[in-house]
């Protein structure tokens, strides 16, 4: 019985994956930014300014994480901030819908945007803290690993079905398959591609059903008198001891630049592929269905491959791999790719980054699926939200650098293409500082 009700709530866990996911693929990436560069028409204007948005939202989070993560430690009941951190995430997905062609109003759709993006993430610092409690240290890895693939699974069935059935082509008012969208939603007005927002909070609101009936907290318990006050000394205790724990230091500096560069890839890769290659919609979510699918199989894989070798390997290889993508997408436009002249309508530039597509679907799945089992190593499991509040901090508190880079480069070069490179730099970083980190943590020592 209690194996039945362990397994049961492993997965409900898995499902907080699935039903988040979209606002990564639709919205960040292969739905939403494409359709706001359409909407802005200059690609590099739009790069810049979905970078200065992202980069504000980033901010807030970087502030607030580790203390929300401290507070939940001390106080217990994690669930009850992951309902509140739920309700940001649905308002500010439903939002989008209100960026029409011929009411676009920049701030306050990157408002809107930035709000359920912080719902995003800060759900996240509690559900990650539950992974250590559903198993043995040394099933860790798998079962982060299989919770990323049925992400990632949920993820590709919610863009097949905007691109089947919602997302029109601007040129055609026709989705992928040829249709105009369903329910009688306007393709003059984009109804079909602005129900996106909507779409991802009604998937979040419905797919969370079975993780709050399933997942139950075993942290859960009244919040103490002064708990606010004790949290926040707990917090200050922690950082000041901070670099005594060297291993931990070095990976939450090193997972701080190479996730970082990550969520560049991420954030960016849609409405980069949309102005340099000129993709439309329907495009780029073909693209995404190509990295989701990667993604899928490899998270699962490289579950595996963390219990067999550890998560410290499997998290360089990714590094180098996606280093290299990052040096690939710079060297290719559609003039050009690796500085070899293409004849013009030359189709090489398209395969090239579906290629991309499918080896950063599968690396980014893999490496962010190891890097939540190496917190776990290195953390103190009785502070574990608090060291994924810290965690969501080294992921956020340069989280704005990445899209300010992005931005600040695009503009002084003028060049979409140019403007992503500070992502290499980025993940040089990263796998410089991971030299530092034991395997096992400090307790290895």
């Amino acid at each position: 019985m209690a194996q039945a009700g362990l397994r049961r709530r492993i997965w409900g866990w898995f499902f907080f994956d699935w039903a988040s996911q979209p606002y990564n693929t639709l919205l960040i990436t292969f739905i939403f930014a494409p359709y706001v560069k359409e909407l802005m028409g200059d690609g590099s204007r739009a790069q810049a300014a979905w970078g200065f948005g992202i980069a504000a939202a980033g901010v807030v989070i970087a502030l607030l994480a580790p203390i929300l993560g401290a507070l939940a430690d001390t106080g217990g009941n994690r669930l009850r901030w992951i309902r509140g951190f739920s309700l940001l995430y649905i308002v500010g997905a439903a939002m989008l819908w209100f960026a029409a062609p011929d009411d676009f109003h920049l701030v306050r759709t990157l408002f809107f945007f930035a709000i359920g993006l912080i719902g995003m993430e800060f759900a996240t610092i509690f559900t990650n803290a539950m992974l250590p409690d559903l198993g043995p240290a040394r099933e860790i890895g798998r079962i982060s690993g299989n919770g990323w693939a049925f992400g990632y699974l949920g993820g590709m069935i919610a863009l097949i079905l905007m691109l089947a059935l919602f997302a029109e082509s601007a040129a055609t008012g026709k989705t992928m398959v040829g249709i105009a969208p369903v329910f009688g939603l306007d393709p003059d007005q984009r109804e079909g591609t602005r129900f996106v927002g909507p779409l991802t909070a009604i998937w979040y609101a419905i797919f969370m059903v079975p993780f709050f009936l399933w997942v139950k907290d075993p942290r859960s318990r009244p919040a103490p008198k002064g708990a606010v006050r004790q949290a926040l000394g707990d917090l200050r205790n922690t950082l000041i001891q901070l670099p005594k724990s060297p291993s931990l230091f070095a990976y939450l500096g090193s997972s701080m630049f190479y996730r970082d560069a990550l969520n560049g890839m991420y954030a960016f890769g849609g409405i980069y592929a949309a102005g340099v290659l000129g993709w439309s919609v329907v495009d780029t979510g073909i693209f995404g269905i190509i990295a989701i699918v990667s993604g899928a199989v490899f998270s699962w894989l490289g579950g595996r491959a963390d219990v067999a070798f550890g998560p410290k390997p499997v998290i360089t290889a990714c590094i180098l791999i996606l280093t290299a993508v990052a040096i690939g997408i710079v060297s290719v436009d559609r003039s050009a790719i690796f500085g070899i002249p293409l004849a013009e309508g030359s189709r090489l530039p398209d395969h090239a980054f579906w290629m991309f597509g499918a080896v950063i679907g599968a690396a980014g799945g893999v490496i962010q699926s190891a890097s939540r089992t190496m917190l776990c190593r290195q953390a103190n499991p009785a502070r574990m939200t608090e060291a994924f509040g810290l965690y969501a901090l080294s992921g956020k508190a340069t989280s704005f650098l990445a899209p300010l880079l992005i931005g600040i480069a695009t503009t002084m070069s003028g060049s979409q293409r140019l403007g992503v490179s500070p992502i290499i730099g980025l993940f040089v970083l990263g796998l410089f500082l991971l030299v530092w980190v034991q395997p096992d943590g400090d307790r290895a020592e």
